[in-house]
């Protein structure tokens, strides 16, 4: 796909998600197997009070930007409270997973990569705590 400038309407896109990530849904944005883009995989991810993503690892550093709601993100043996208007950073390789809070979380995250699809997932099955 050529790159180009290009706007993206969130509302319209399909949800995505599976059992093996945790309790989640997630909207991506931009892709460059779904728009005309390159080097940046950005997207909106939800979850319901008290859902997770489970303690997993990629190669790609990984931003979160929280966008209401509130979590728990445990990254390695760090724990940090996410909230809206804060943004946390995960370096490539990092053990990660999110606890969302009492009233879930909605926040926007991203990758500097082609595609979602070239990114590879290893779930540690280490257990949330």
């Amino acid at each position: 796909m050529t790159k180009e400038a290009f706007t993206v309407a969130y509302g319209g896109l399909p949800l995505e998600g599976e059992a093996r990530d945790g309790e989640l849904t997630w909207q991506t944005l931009i892709c460059a197997d779904r728009t005309p883009s390159g080097s940046l995989v950005v997207g909106v991810a939800e979850f319901p009070p008290g859902g997770h993503l489970k303690f997993h690892r990629h190669d790609p550093s990984e931003f979160y930007f929280c966008l209401g709601g509130s979590a728990v993100v445990h990254a390695d043996d760090k724990t940090m409270a996410l909230s809206p208007d804060v943004a946390a950073f995960i370096p490539g390789g990092t053990e990660h997973a999110i606890v969302a809070g009492p009233d879930g979380l909605k926040l926007l995250y991203g990758f500097a990569r082609d595609s979602f699809s070239s990114i590879e997932y290893d779930y540690t099955g280490r257990p949330l705590a």
